[in-house]
C-alpha cells in the first residue's frame, strides 16, 4: 500500500468512525432496515470478476453522505472495496485545494453540474464499477427539501433522475448489483435555507431512517434495450417529469457514432448504416432515459412502502434561523 492509499484509508476510516460516533451519541436516533442486502452484495465473489455494486437513494440533505454510512460495520471503513465511491458536486465539495484533496482521498468523484453525461466523472464511475467497486448515487443530482413532492396524474414523484444514472448502469461490462435506498429525517437534521451559522449546524434529537430495498433484477434493465430492436419509446420517464414534459436533457458533446457499449448494448445492440446514425443516437438517448426511469421507479416504490404515497414530505421551512 503506497502513501496515497494509506492517506485515503485514513480519511475514509476517520470519516466513517466519526459518523458512527454521531449516530451512536444519542444526539439523534437511527432506524436501519434491510442492511444485510447491502452487506451481502459487498461480499459476493462476482465482484472479483468485475461486478460492481450500485446504491441509489433520494437526496434530502448535505449530510446524507457520509452520515448514512455510519450504519456500516467498522471493518468496512478500512477497505476501499467495502466503502462507497460517490459523485460529488465540484461547486460544493471541491471549492479549495484542501477540500479537494480531502474529498478525493475520501472516495468522492468530482462532478461538474451542467456538463452532461459524457464528462470524465461519469467515465470514472463506470471504470470503478468495472473493477468491482461500490458506487453510490443520488439520482436527483441535488438536495431537495420541498414542502411536498410534485404529483403527475395523481401520483407523487421525486424530481427527475439524471440521465447519467442510466449511462453508468448501462455501460458497465457486467450487470451491477443495483440496490435502491430510501432515506428519511435527514432534511430535518440539516434543513436548507437557514442563516449563518445555523446552516452549518445539524439539529439534535432528529429521528433518521435508512432502508435498503431488494436488488433490481437485471432483466428489468435489459428490457429497455427493446428500443434498439424495435425503435419504440416507453413514455414512463416522460410521465414522471416534474414539469410534465418529455425529456430533452442536454447531453453535452455527443460522441461520434455514440455506440452503446456495456452489457445492455450487448443484449440489444444492432448494426445500422451510417445514414441511420442520428436515428440510432436518438434511440440510445431513449434507452438511457428508460433505464434511468426504471431506477427512479424502484427508489420511489421503496419510498412509498416506507413513507406513504406522498413520499413523506411534511418538511416545512418554519425555522428561519
Amino acid at each position: 500500500m503506497n502513501l496515497n492509499q494509506l492517506l485515503s484509508s485514513a480519511i475514509v476510516t476517520a470519516a466513517g468512525l466519526t459518523c458512527k460516533a454521531f449516530l451512536s451519541s444519542g444526539l439523534c436516533s437511527i432506524t436501519v432496515s434491510n442492511l444485510p442486502v447491502l452487506l451481502d452484495a459487498l461480499k459476493t465473489e462476482q465482484r472479483r470478476n468485475g461486478q460492481g455494486v450500485v446504491t441509489v437513494a433520494n437526496h434530502l440533505s448535505t449530510l446524507d453522505d457520509p452520515v448514512t454510512w455510519g450504519i456500516l460495520p467498522t471493518k468496512n471503513y478500512t477497505n476501499s472495496r467495502t466503502i462507497r465511491w460517490v459523485l460529488g458536486a465540484s461547486d460544493i465539495m471541491f471549492t479549495n485545494p484542501l477540500f479537494s484533496a480531502f474529498f478525493r482521498k475520501g472516495q468522492v468523484i468530482e462532478t461538474f453540474r451542467g456538463n452532461g453525461i459524457w464528462q470524465p466523472a461519469v467515465d470514472s464511475a463506470i471504470q470503478l464499477l468495472n473493477q468491482g467497486h461500490w458506487l453510490h448515487m443520488f439520482g436527483e443530482g441535488a438536495v431537495h427539501q420541498p414542502t411536498e413532492y410534485p404529483q403527475i396524474n395523481g401520483v407523487t414523484h421525486l424530481p427527475r433522475f439524471k440521465w447519467g444514472v442510466g449511462r453508468i448502469i448501462m455501460e458497465t461490462n457486467v450487470p451491477p448489483i443495483i440496490i435502491p435506498m430510501w432515506l428519511t429525517g435527514f432534511d430535518k437534521l440539516m434543513p436548507e435555507h437557514r442563516s449563518f451559522p445555523y446552516k452549518y449546524i445539524p439539529k439534535m434529537g432528529i429521528g433518521l431512517g435508512v432502508t435498503f430495498g431488494d436488488p433490481i433484477p437485471a432483466e428489468k434493465i435489459m428490457a429497455a434495450s427493446c428500443i434498439l430492436r424495435h425503435g419504440t419509446w416507453s413514455s414512463s420517464h416522460a410521465e414522471i417529469a416534474t414539469d410534465g414534459t418529455r425529456y430533452n436533457e442536454p447531453l453535452s458533446r455527443p460522441r461520434v457514432g455514440d455506440d452503446l457499449s456495456g452489457w445492455v448494448g450487448d443484449t440489444g445492440g444492432i448494426l445500422v448504416a451510417k445514414s441511420e446514425a442520428e436515428v440510432r443516437r436518438r434511440q440510445m438517448d431513449e434507452v438511457r432515459s428508460e433505464v434511468t426511469a426504471i431506477i427512479q421507479r424502484a427508489v420511489e416504490d421503496l419510498g412509498r412502502k416506507v413513507s406513504g404515497e406522498k413520499l413523506d414530505s411534511p418538511f416545512t421551512l418554519t425555522d428561519n434561523r
